[in-house]
């Protein structure tokens, strides 16, 4: 039986209000609502399953497969306190490589980006388009002329050879400003020009106009670019493994890996220790920068 709502003024048109109807409600949102479930589910599961496997001190992933059947911090204890596996040293050099490398990937990205967008040079539309072809090779396809090229120019200038992390953020850079290059021109295509017009009507030159217009006009870019450099370095592991050679200079891709690269005893219960704790900084970054993303986003709709 349908009920109806009829408002106090006069004149008002009277307002009913269907029964809930479920097959109704599943044909037009309900099931909708059913697959965003399931996909949360399905990606909640292995984060569930490496924090089980963290907790578990057995340190083996056959007697992980009941979810929270041992928990103990045996495990973060051991890759913390152990003098075999320097985690620390490889938590603070994670930090740093991939700290400097996204903001420089977001300062020269940008540089970049509002040259290409704003001014008018020969060799413009031939460096786009290099840029994109570039992009098509993997990085991966370079490792051994990298590895030769830093092995030739730590003869001469030591701190950008191989087993630096200078050298190591400077491969980083040179892979990743093409794509980051790219993505930022087309964001700053969407600034108006006009604002610069007005500006260099005022007597701004375009270095003022850059620091101090641009940059805050294309926030949510520079965030996503900075959390996508950021989140790819750290997970980035073989150009790591053929520069960096010292145990205490490596990253936590590389040493971590060690801890289950032995094929009689793998130590999964403390890689999963450090995988969880590596994850933090991540979640920490993404929670700073999404606030500056959402609101650029509603800034810029609401123009």
């Amino acid at each position: 039986m349908s009920t109806r709502a009829i408002t106090s003024t006069p004149g008002a048109r009277r307002v009913e209000k269907r029964p809930f109807n479920f097959g109704r409600w599943f044909k037009a949102t309900g099931w909708r609502h059913i697959v965003g479930v399931i996909m949360v589910v399905f990606s909640c599961f292995p984060l569930l399953f490496v924090l089980s496997s963290s907790l578990n001190p057995k340190g083996t992933l056959t007697g992980s497969n009941a979810l929270f059947s041992a928990i103990g911090l045996d495990s973060y204890a051991r890759i913390l306190n152990s003098p075999d596996i320097p985690y620390t040293d490889w938590f603070v050099n994670t930090l740093i490589v991939a700290g400097i490398t996204a903001l420089a990937t977001v300062f020269l990205g940008g540089l970049a980006a509002y040259s290409f967008s704003r001014m008018r040079f020969s060799g413009r539309r031939f460096g786009l388009v290099s840029i994109v072809i570039i992009q098509m090779f993997p990085q991966l396809l370079a490792v051994v002329a990298i590895f030769l090229l830093m092995s030739s120019i730590g003869d001469w200038f030591p701190a950008l050879g191989l087993n630096t992390h200078l050298g190591l953020i400077m491969v980083y850079l040179g892979g990743a400003l093409g794509v980051n290059t790219y993505l930022m021109y087309g964001f700053f295509n969407t600034i108006p020009a006009s604002i610069d017009e007005a500006a260099k009507i005022d007597g701004a030159g375009h270095a003022r106009i850059f620091f101090t217009m641009i940059l805050r006009l294309a926030a949510p870019i520079l965030a996503v670019v900075a959390l996508l450099s950021f989140i790819a370095t750290i997970n980035e592991f073989v150009v790591a493994s053929v520069i960096l050679i010292d145990p205490e200079k490596q990253t936590l891709a590389v040493g971590l890996t060690k801890l289950v690269s032995n094929p009689r005893y793998a130590d999964w219960s403390a890689f999963s220790a450090g995988a969880v704790m590596a994850a933090l900084p991540v979640m920490a970054v993404f929670l700073f920068l999404q606030k500056y993303i959402v609101g650029g986003l509603t800034a810029g709709s609401v123009k």
